[in-house]
């Protein structure tokens, strides 16, 4: 059996994993842990869930002590320019990146590490004076990142080590040409890890063009929804899904659920029935402000509110455990991220339920969900004007 220390993580980062009570390191943490140590480009094909910012942040954090020792060995006082970084993490939502930085801080406990996290929708006054001092660590979101480049208050050719987190929800997004022109501002001598839950023609492009003969690190079926997670479908009229979903999220066991639309109009008006209803929900989208979004969550993760309704910008960001059902009140237009959306429940080896409404015009999108994970989610309908609830167990 693996245990961290068998890994050769640096004492402190062992003492901080101990402390948060890890014990054992998931497989992708086993296998990508010592070929990021060592200094390997790596590709990483993992879905939220399975360990993976543990598996490049506990070993990133391993080369800066390293490096500290050799400025130290040198006689160099400072490791940081500046208005540079050592290390750059990019994630596609303001959400990861600040749970990143959260692991940041709890691993490194021991090494206080100079770290930023930069991102859209609050002030860039304070960012601009972080990033003015040198950091040792930037965590940041691809935009916000490119502005503060392209101004010339971030030099990115001091940077040793670069990770792309959700490299496909970055694509996803829209922010593929931004991390292109970000990769092209970094030092060519440079370690490079890229992590994402499917591997699209574009994301095997982006690690052809920026990584450097990399080791390739898989540890779960490519786009497969985990097995724990009971995939139900529900074929239902365009203008009875809210009440269906209210009558859902009533249902026995539901404890604590998300529930995803496709618009951000969409979510708003979602809640707004549910709280109608008699039941408390929240909304997070990417119109609302940073300290918005965290109250939300805030609020979620403390159990003060039991429902959550989120747009796709949110189905990597939420890192809570004891979600019990996630509900797609509207299918993803990219079947991919159905995957991530479901993959919110059954975490930490725990069962989940995902029950999505399909109304007529959302069939296409269901068909392209089901060529995706390989299976059929919907029986075939031998009375097609029934409405009736069909599991895929």
């Amino acid at each position: 059996m693996t245990d961290f220390a068998s890994l050769g993580l640096a004492e402190p980062i062992l003492r901080a994993v101990a402390a948060e009570g890890y014990e054992t390191p998931t497989p992708i943490q086993a296998q990508a842990i010592p070929l990021i140590r060592d200094g390997h480009d790596v590709v990483g094909i993992a879905q939220t869930g399975t360990g993976k910012t543990a598996a490049f942040v506990l070993p990133l954090l391993h080369r800066l002590e390293q490096l500290r020792r050799e400025a130290f060995a040198e006689g160099r006082k400072a490791l940081v320019q500046p208005r540079t970084c050592r290390i750059l993490i990019l994630a596609p939502t303001r959400e990861l990146a600040t749970q990143i930085g959260d692991c940041v801080r709890a691993y490194g406990r021991h090494l206080r590490p100079s770290m930023a996290i930069i991102l859209g929708g609050v002030k860039p006054g304070p960012q601009i004076r972080a990033i003015n001092q040198g950091q040792e660590i930037i965590v940041a979101t691809p935009g916000r990142l490119l502005d503060h480049a392209g101004a010339g208050v971030l030099r990115l050719d001091c940077t040793d080590m670069v990770v792309l987190d959700e490299a496909d929800q970055m694509m996803d997004m829209g922010f593929l040409p931004g991390v292109r022109k970000i990769m092209a501002r970094l030092p060519k001598d440079r370690q490079t890890i890229l992590l994402s839950a499917t591997m699209p023609k574009q994301i095997r492009g982006l690690a052809d063009d920026f990584l450097n003969n990399p080791q390739e690190v898989a540890v779960a079926p490519q786009s497969r929804p985990i097995d724990r997670i009971e995939q139900k479908v529900l074929l239902v009229q365009a203008d009875a899904k809210r009440q269906t979903l209210v009558d859902l999220l009533r249902g026995e066991g539901v404890e604590r659920s998300i529930v995803f639309t496709r618009t951000k109009r969409g979510a708003d008006k979602v809640a707004a029935f549910i709280n109608a209803a008699g039941l408390r929900s929240e909304s997070i989208h990417g119109d609302k402000s940073q300290s918005q979004r965290e109250r939300a969550l805030n609020a979620f993760r403390n159990d003060q509110v039991r429902i959550l309704v989120a747009t796709d910008i949110a189905a990597r960001g939420i890192d809570v455990d004891g979600i019990s059902h996630v509900f797609n009140f509207e299918l993803p237009n990219v079947p991919e991220a159905y995957v991530h959306r479901i993959g919110r429940t059954a975490r930490a080896g725990a069962n989940g339920v995902a029950v999505s409404l399909c109304d007529h015009t959302e069939r296409s999108l269901l068909r392209d969900i089901e060529r995706l994970i390989g299976r059929a989610l919907i029986a075939p309908q031998p009375d097609r004007k029934s409405t009736r609830l069909n599991s895929s167990h």
